[in-house]
């Protein structure tokens, strides 16, 4: 490998972690968002959206120009391939954590809707725990790690569901509160997908890591 080649793979690595940090930052404000109905910190976040944007398209630009320039193989053709998507699933997730901001937006500026904390608290502290994960696997390069945060996603998904039947019934007794109550039933779905992009980021380590394509139920198998 080149020292030039080396050099911009490690400027990659600092820009990739640099946005893991900053979407990490984000979800953390969208879960306090929805604690505190804050709606001015909920506007903060759909704000500054641009920011993970134009980072993410400076890693992507950065990848592509290496492997226009560079051809490279092997370890490095691997490590960019994954980086790209880990890029795009970070950016996905900067996206969830806007859509959690509006959604805070329109209960805060609603007339009060008296909903359980369990209906979110522990959804959000077990999607902020897998996205960090993720990013400490990235990171650290942590196979072990990655497939510990993967077998978190059905537990994730299970409190969806059971949020999805709670509310259900809580709709059918306040059915003139529906657009309210849909406002908490989608800001579940909104950090149960983030988990699920927790997810790609840890098969994309793995790949990394190993060359190993798990994503499509193959991850299971590793279990």
């Amino acid at each position: 490998m080149s020292v030039r080649l080396q050099k911009e793979l490690e400027k990659i690595k600092r820009q990739i972690l640099s946005l893991g940090a900053l979407v990490e930052e984000r979800v953390r404000l969208a879960t306090k968002a929805i604690e505190t109905k804050d709606e001015n910190l909920a506007e903060e976040i759909r704000r500054r959206d641009y920011e993970i944007d134009e980072l993410e398209m400076e890693v992507e630009e950065a990848c592509l120009k290496i492997l226009a320039l560079h051809q490279p193989v092997a370890v490095d053709l691997r490590f960019l391939v994954a980086v790209i998507k880990i890029n795009n699933e970070l950016e996905r997730i900067g996206d969830e954590a806007v859509n959690v901001a509006k959604r805070v937006r329109s209960i805060a500026r609603g007339e009060g809707v008296n909903i359980s904390r369990d209906y979110y608290s522990l959804m959000a502290e077990k999607t902020t725990t897998m996205l960090k994960g993720s990013l400490d696997a990235l990171v650290n390069q942590d196979r072990k790690l990655a497939v510990k945060i993967m077998k978190l996603d059905n537990q994730v998904d299970s409190i969806h569901s059971r949020n999805y039947d709670d509310l259900k019934e809580v709709i059918r007794k306040n059915p003139g509160r529906v657009d309210d109550l849909i406002n908490f039933l989608t800001i579940s779905r909104h950090l149960e997908r983030i988990a699920d992009h927790a997810t790609n980021i840890c098969q994309e380590v793995i790949f990394m890591i190993e060359g190993e394509i798990v994503r499509h139920g193959r991850w299971e198998q590793i279990l």
